[in-house]
C-alpha cells in the first residue's frame, strides 16, 4: 500500500514521514493532488490552529480534494488537528471544516448530550 502525506504547510510532517518510513513506507509529502492521487492512503497530519489549518487547506486547493478522496471511500487518516479538520468547526476558530456534512464539534470540557464518544488517550 502506498501512503501519501498531505502537505498543507502545517502539521508534524517530518515526524509523520519518519514514523511511516520506520514502518517500511516511503511516503511522498506533497501539496499536489496529482502526486497524492498516485497513493492508496492519505495522511492528514496536524499540529496547530484549526482555523489556520482550514485556511491553508483551502488556499492550496486541498480541502475539496481531501473531501472528494474520502467521499470516494479511499482511506484517509487524520492525526490530531488533521482529524479535527473533519468537524464542522472548533473552539479554536470559526472556520468551517472540510466536509459539507461534518459532524458537530465536541466543545472543550464537554461532550455531546447523547452517547458520549470514546476518545483515545495519546499522551503521557
Amino acid at each position: 500500500m502506498k501512503v501519501g502525506i498531505i502537505d498543507y504547510r502545517m502539521g508534524n510532517l517530518a515526524s509523520v514521514s519518519k514514523a511511516l518510513e520506520a514502518a517500511g513506507a516511503a511516503p511522498p509529502v506533497s501539496a499536489r493532488p496529482a502526486e497524492l492521487s498516485a497513493t492508496d492512503l492519505l495522511v492528514l497530519p496536524g499540529v496547530g490552529n484549526f482555523a489556520a489549518g482550514m485556511a491553508n487547506l483551502s488556499k492550496l486547493d486541498l480541502a475539496g480534494y481531501t473531501v472528494d478522496w474520502a467521499a470516494a471511500g479511499k482511506p484517509l487518516l487524520g492525526i490530531c488537528m488533521g482529524m479535527q479538520l473533519f468537524f464542522e468547526d472548533s473552539d479554536e476558530g470559526p472556520f468551517g471544516g472540510t466536509p459539507p456534512e461534518s459532524p458537530p464539534k465536541i466543545p472543550f470540557g464537554g461532550t455531546p448530550p447523547e452517547s458520549p464518544p470514546k476518545i483515545p488517550f495519546g499522551g503521557t
